[in-house]
């Protein structure tokens, strides 16, 4: 059965890429999609980095980067430098990369080592020796190789939040996508439990056969209407404030984002073209709002400075079922897992590309409802574990903040199970293939994270290795990714080019 109606009720970046990802594969189905957004609600706007999936996205969605990023003043991202978050010797800062092809020579060298030095030996474990992102980074170059450089680079994007909603407002009106402005005044429900109809301040009552729930904290579908429970974080992610505000750009444009651990959470860098988006995510439990506004200031150096900060509050956790009866959450509605690696976007993708899936293979029903509800929660619940797991790990014992989420007792078996395997000098992935995870956060991600936080035996425990232990060259390693980042150019030249094929198209 085609001719299905789907109504889209708020916008933002995830409602907008709700609405591409469903026009784009269910162009030919006949269905029917409307996006209602309110012009009395702001959007938080402050999620500006991604993963690489949102290439990805993008490519399905048919738009290439010439036509959306010098108009969403993005920037290219390869990973993000944690700063400040250990106190061990060589381990206060490290790089997290994307992986690519070029990486297939070199991160062999790198689980050697990180093995062989948790089992005693003393061999360089620190992972920004041995990714080719590190080094684009460290020389601030674009990931986009040339023609005759045959690899795979994966990649992910920062971006102006707001300019993007608009941006994929006007590719989804492209595809077929209805767009109304009206705020929402009541939710009717059928005698089923469902939902009926919208009723809208302006006297219009809209109904569909699917309503999907981009309200963002708000949830006025999910869980206000039809009641979900919401299962809270807080227990085990302290952090649930954030006080963000702009700064002017830099002449030199990182591909990088920086998360620099402070007294009470943790600071967000990210460079547009235009200007820094800066935050510092914190416990309220810990600091109160005019405290860490300080504290921010002062980190940016910027205690004097008349720009106006905004405050925001957050909740972390995830509802109980992202599609319950007829309506599916998505993005904030859905539930929030801190920005901290920036996978708020691939859970909005993954989230509605499952939906579409599942919602298929049923016929257009909920068949695969409980299917899919499993599926989207262990994805969460995986993301969850990956996070606490930064906080879990840090040495930092300068504050009452940082001593409690260090002997946090209330993380999850999950992970519980993956440190006593790493700490007991294991392979990982076999843990991470028995609980079934590796699909979430594979071997090198964790890898990268409890390396680059020193989670190893202390100098004085370390012994020299024989001959088969030093097998990799860190030299030639060196050599190697160098050699690799030749063919790459500065990040302003390659976003000049954008610059000027976006004049050109226009």
């Amino acid at each position: 059965m085609n001719g299905k109606r789907v109504l889209i009720l708020g916008g933002g970046t995830a409602g907008w890429i709700t609405a591409n990802l469903m026009a784009t594969h269910w162009q030919d189905k006949g269905f029917d999609i409307t996006l209602v957004e309110s012009p009395d609600i702001g959007i938080i706007g402050v999620g500006e980095g991604s993963t690489p999936p949102l290439k990805h996205f993008m490519d399905v969605i048919g738009v290439d980067e010439r036509e959306w990023m010098a108009e969403c003043k993005a920037t290219y991202k390869t990973g993000i430098t944690f700063k400040d978050w250990s106190i061990k010797p060589g381990f206060t800062d490290y790089f997290h990369p994307f992986l690519s092809q070029p990486d297939q020579f070199s991160a062999p060298a790198f689980f050697h080592n990180s093995h062989l030095r948790r089992n005693g030996v003393d061999l360089e474990g620190h992972p920004n020796h041995f990714f080719l992102a590190t080094e684009l980074a460290r020389q601030k170059l674009a990931p986009i190789a040339p023609p005759n450089f045959p690899f795979e680079i994966n990649y992910g994007y920062h971006f102006d939040s707001s300019l993007l909603g608009k941006f994929l407002a006007r590719v989804a009106a492209r595809k077929g996508v209805k767009y109304i402005q009206a705020t929402l005044q009541e939710v009717v429900l059928g005698d089923d439990g469902s939902i009926n109809s919208l009723k809208m301040r302006d006297g219009q009552q809209l109904s569909a056969d699917i309503y999907v729930d981009c309200t963002g904290f708000n949830s006025e579908l999910l869980q206000k209407a039809l009641k979900v429970p919401f299962i809270s974080c807080a227990d085990i992610l302290f952090n649930d404030s954030a006080v963000v505000f702009p700064t002017p750009q830099q002449e030199q444009i990182e591909v990088q984002t920086m998360a620099t651990a402070l007294k009470y959470g943790w600071a967000w860098k990210i460079p547009l073209t235009h200007r820094n988006g800066n935050g510092y995510v914190y416990s309220s439990r810990f600091c109160d709002k005019d405290k860490a506004e300080t504290e921010f200031r002062t980190h940016l150096n910027l205690l004097d400075s008349d720009i106006e900060a905004r405050h925001l509050k957050f909740k972390v956790g995830r509802v109980a079922e992202q599609w319950h009866k007829n309506c599916l959450a998505v993005g904030l509605a859905q539930g929030f897992i801190e920005p901290l690696e920036a996978t708020a976007l691939d859970m909005v993708q993954e989230t509605v590309a499952r939906f579409i899936e599942a919602y298929n293979n049923g016929n257009y029903s909920d068949q695969y409802r409980q299917e899919f509800n499993n599926r989207i929660n262990l994805r969460f619940d995986a993301v969850r574990d990956y996070i606490v797991c930064h906080y879990r790990i840090s040495s930092r014992t300068d504050t009452d903040y940082w001593i409690e989420n260090g002997r946090n007792e209330k993380i999850s078996n999950s992970l519980r199970s993956i440190l006593t395997s790493w700490m007991q000098g294991k392979n990982i992935t076999d843990e991470l293939e028995r609980q079934k995870l590796d699909a979430y956060f594979p071997n090198v991600s964790w890898s990268c994270l409890l390396a680059g936080k020193g989670i190893y035996p202390t100098q004085a425990q370390l012994k020299p290795g024989n001959e088969l232990a030093h097998q990799y060259d860190l030299n030639n390693i060196h050599r190697y990714i160098q050699g690799c980042a030749l063919n790459f150019k500065p990040h302003m030249e390659q976003l000049a080019m954008l610059e000027k094929a976006a004049i050109k198209a226009a």
